[in-house]
């Protein structure tokens, strides 16, 4: 499993060797980490789900095309950026895949340096995603340890309730609120109450992903 501090992988998969050597020679002269594969099949089965970087990805392909690869690693969760590259004839199947959620396409035959910077995007993008998804998941962690009371406090506090009236409708003292509330409060590492709610908002999204 990729740590935090690995370098960021470019795995590119075309079926063309010399354009899999081009690329892959373009992202190693930048000093960028490059896996080559020739085949979808050959790159699924080399892939850390948990890596860091991005996918150079062309879209027709023999056995699976790009649009199929991209289909399979929304299946498994994998969000790795995918950058298209395509032939001229291709560019509707491109579209398809930005539509899909596909970082990007460049139209073969690209220059060099707009791929270099769509790949450093990618990777930029990729671990704020990654990030992102960490705080959210902690946060998620931290309200499931949340105490009964606690989170009875905690609906209210969000449903835009005062300790004065959290505590009539919980029939205990305002002290006692404003105690359950500094817990919590510290527990989610959050300094105000907008601070608070836009953590328990960030942590609920991780049921949707």
């Amino acid at each position: 499993m990729s740590m935090a501090n690995d370098p960021a992988v470019i795995y590119i998969v075309d079926d063309n060797p010399a354009v899999l050597d081009a690329i892959r020679w373009l992202v190693e002269e930048v000093g960028l980490l490059a896996k080559a594969f020739a085949t979808p099949q050959e790159f699924v089965d080399e892939l850390d789900p948990q890596s860091i970087g991005c996918v150079v990805l062309d879209v027709r392909m023999p056995g699976m095309s790009g649009l199929e690869l991209q289909d399979f690693l929304s299946r498994k969760k994998i969000n790795l950026p995918i950058i298209m590259v395509t032939g001229h004839g291709d560019v509707p199947m491109a579209v398809r895949a930005m539509k899909k959620g596909a970082f990007e396409f460049l139209q073969k035959p690209f220059n060099d340096q707009i791929l270099l910077d769509t790949i450093i995007s990618a990777i930029k993008h990729h671990k704020s995603v990654v990030a992102k998804t960490k705080q959210r998941q902690k946060a998620s962690e931290i309200l499931s340890s949340l105490t009964r009371r606690e989170k009875q406090v905690l609906d209210l506090v969000r449903g835009g309730e005062s300790s004065r009236k959290i505590a009539q409708k919980l029939n205990i003292s305002i002290r006692t609120v404003e105690g359950h509330r500094a817990k919590i409060m510290d527990k989610l590492n959050a300094h105000t109450v907008a601070q608070l709610l836009k953590i328990t908002q960030m942590a609920e999204q991780t049921s949707f992903e």
